[in-house]
């Protein structure tokens, strides 16, 4: 066998044993590279948002090949709640590209991400399943970032029909949320493999996008009430986050879960994005103690981040060759 051959042999069987879940590497990076940014990190935040690009156009990749090779699979994966990583992913990136001036690129992002959800969503609600798990959470991260980016976009575009309909998913999105907690398993606090911490992302994401729409607001000139409605929501969802967080921590040191698993990618992302959401709540709605704590946050996200990156290389690798 060639050189050449064999090269294309391994990258073949990498390809092949990426999880769908696998999207929340791209949310992970995503959303680092967000909160480093509104911390003011803006080198540190274009590396991570180039490494972000670069997991996305991997899972695109296995996306396609899957959809024209493997049919059934494909399927299959589309029915689980995983698969609803890259539609979170997409918009999460697609929001920094707003954040970065390319706002071209945060339209498109939508697109894909609306017709992503649109498609998915209801393969993912027919196949329902109970008790629910954290993953079972990404039925609210998705929506809810469908709003974070509408939101983003109207208030550059000043588009006040976005607006509303980025409105209209973030009360959807706490819908999910709360039909999701209804039958959530609290034991996978202890047991679960790191995709329990989504219990807290899917509210971090909540906030996040509770925050953009009061900047929103703002900017499109929305009724008050309406614009201090959206700050308020956006101080009470964060101060839920922040005490969900610290139960996760505490269940992390008294059930240590060290070995590696493809969805410990999904505790860094709540981990992230409870940074992002807190300095975002803090510019949209005056509230200076958030500023710090997302000035803070943002690093163990970072680090766990990259140990994640570093581990996951590894376990492709090895993968691969088995």
């Amino acid at each position: 066998m060639s050189r050449e051959h064999r090269a294309k042999s391994s990258t073949g069987r990498t390809l092949e044993v990426i999880p769908p879940g696998a999207g929340a590497a791209a949310m992970s990076t995503g959303i680092v590279s967000v909160a480093l940014h509104l911390a003011g990190f803006e080198l540190l935040s274009r590396l991570w948002f180039v490494i972000g690009v670069l997991i996305w156009s991997v899972l695109v990749l296995v996306f396609v090949a899957r959809l024209a090779d493997d049919r059934a699979r494909w399927v299959d994966e589309a029915d689980t709640p995983p698969a609803l990583t890259g539609v979170a992913a997409t918009s999460v990136l697609g929001a920094r590209c707003v954040l970065i001036g390319w706002e071209s690129v945060g339209v498109a992002a939508l697109v894909i991400a609306a017709i992503a959800w649109i498609v998915l969503m209801p393969a993912v609600v027919r196949h329902w399943t109970a008790p629910t798990v954290g993953a079972h959470f990404l039925l609210c991260v998705a929506t809810q970032g469908l709003a974070v980016l509408g939101s983003t976009l109207a208030a550059a575009k000043s588009a006040q029909w976005l607006a509303a309909t980025a409105l209209g998913m973030f009360v959807l999105g706490l819908g999910f949320y709360l039909i999701v907690l209804a039958r959530f398993s609290f034991n996978q606090l202890r047991v679960g493999a790191g995709d329990q911490w989504v219990f807290a992302g899917a509210l971090a994401i909540s906030a996040l996008a509770a925050g953009e729409l009061a900047m929103a607001a703002e900017v499109l000139g929305w009724p008050v009430s309406l614009h201090r409605s959206l700050q308020i929501a956006g101080v009470v969802i964060i101060g839920s986050v922040l005490a969900c967080y610290a139960v996760l921590v505490a269940c992390e040191v008294r059930w240590p879960r060290l070995h590696y698993d493809v969805r410990r990618w999904s505790t860094t992302f709540p981990m992230g994005m409870t940074s992002a959401a807190s300095l975002t709540v803090a510019a949209a709605a005056s509230t200076a103690w958030l500023e710090p704590v997302g000035s803070v946050l943002v690093w163990p996200a970072a680090l766990l981040c990259l140990i994640l990156l570093v581990a996951t290389v590894w376990h492709l690798r090895i993968e691969a060759k088995t």
